[in-house]
């Protein structure tokens, strides 16, 4: 993998990095039932990877994980993260090389509603996984993925940078802060012997085709769709950094492939779209209905309710610097792929296609 730029001695890890690099690998997903996670399955499958995921079930019906059929391509196992003993049934018998953990309560507006099963998920989730790979000796990468939603949020102009401040404000994004601290005293407790590279990926809003979840704005869109009525949208003057689902997957995957090679790359890291691609959500919502056609339309719906950042966005520079890595599709290509895949879906057509022409069309970059 290590080859240098003979000009500069630096390694250029973004275009180094090549899929194939998971074929034979044993792979352990949390979450694998929900979106991120059944797109995450789809890649590393397609890939060669030898792939279990341990999840509850579907949370959403319609479910990416059963309308792409994804369980016939790897070892499922339906369970509790919160389950420490069946999680690590499944884990030993497994022993995997890499583990991405993905398992979350991952809506604001539910933690507010369930705070308690949100912090159990959340917070003792990732300690189970992380004690399952410390009572292992098979790891050697492992990634907790985490949100924008770990910061202080000052609602301030700039993106976060790593070594800011963590405090999300909801339950949620305040879990997901405990999920990273987590991380953190598990790395400088049980992982400094270099036996295990540990990282976390802080992602920003992720769009794609398969999200069912509520209270997502592009979901919500093609469910109005679908119903024959106009937009309605809660924030629209918010701001988010919005990217396709395949742009932090794969930063996921290129992150772990590195470190399970060179241990230094190590480390936390965001993940996030060009400053040009954090729209307002409004801004958003015109983007999907130019690319749907059909004379839709949507409604400003504010409606008062809990605490939501009113503005973020992530500095990604560290990635960018570490990896040469950039993001490869702009918000207008995201949406196209997103309203493609839903009118694919919507027409009956073959989803596994739809998705496999979507992630090769993605990673020739």
């Amino acid at each position: 993998m290590e080859q240098l730029n003979g000009k500069s001695g630096r390694i250029d890890w973004g275009k180094m990095f090549k899929m194939n690099f998971y074929k034979g690998k044993k792979v352990f997903v949390t979450g694998h039932t929900g979106f991120k996670g059944a797109w995450l399955c789809k890649i590393l499958v397609n890939a060669g990877a030898n792939v279990m995921g341990y999840s509850l079930a579907p949370p959403t019906d319609p479910s990416l994980f059963i309308i792409a059929e994804i369980e016939k391509d790897m070892e499922s196992v339906i369970g509790d993260i919160r389950d420490y003993h069946r999680l690590k049934d499944a884990f030993d018998q497994f022993q995997p090389e890499i583990v991405l953990h993905l398992a979350a309560q991952p809506i604001v507006r539910d933690s507010y509603k369930n705070p308690s099963y949100t912090y159990e998920t959340n917070v003792m989730g990732t300690v189970n996984i992380l004690e399952c790979v410390r009572n292992s000796s098979c790891v050697k990468s492992f990634l907790n993925v985490t949100t924008d939603k770990v910061y202080l949020n000052k609602e301030w102009v700039w993106g976060y940078r790593e070594n800011e401040e963590l405090d999300g404000y909801d339950p949620y994004s305040n879990s997901k802060s405990c999920s990273e601290l987590v991380t953190h005293s598990y790395k400088n407790s049980f992982f400094n012997n270099g036996l295990v590279a540990v990282s976390t990926a802080r992602a920003g809003n992720v769009i794609g085709g398969g999200d069912f979840a509520n209270d997502r704005i592009l979901p919500d869109c093609v469910r109005a769709v679908m119903k024959r009525e106009d937009i309605v949208v809660r924030n629209p003057f918010s701001t988010r950094p919005y990217q396709h689902v395949l742009e932090p997957l794969y930063a996921y995957l290129m992150i772990c492939a590195y470190q399970y090679e060179d241990k230094k790359f190590a480390g936390y890291y965001n993940v996030g779209p060009d400053d040009m691609d954090c729209y307002q959500t409004g801004a958003l919502v015109d983007l999907f209905v130019s690319k749907w056609g059909d004379d839709l339309k949507w409604v400003n719906s504010y409606d008062g309710g809990p605490h939501e950042a009113n503005f973020l966005k992530l500095d990604c520079s560290k990635l960018k610097t570490t990896f040469n890595w950039k993001p490869r599709w702009n918000l207008e290509t995201a949406v196209e792929m997103v309203v493609n895949w839903n009118k694919c879906w919507l027409s009956g057509g073959d989803i596994r296609t739809c998705m496999d022409i979507q992630i090769e069309k993605f990673i020739r970059g």
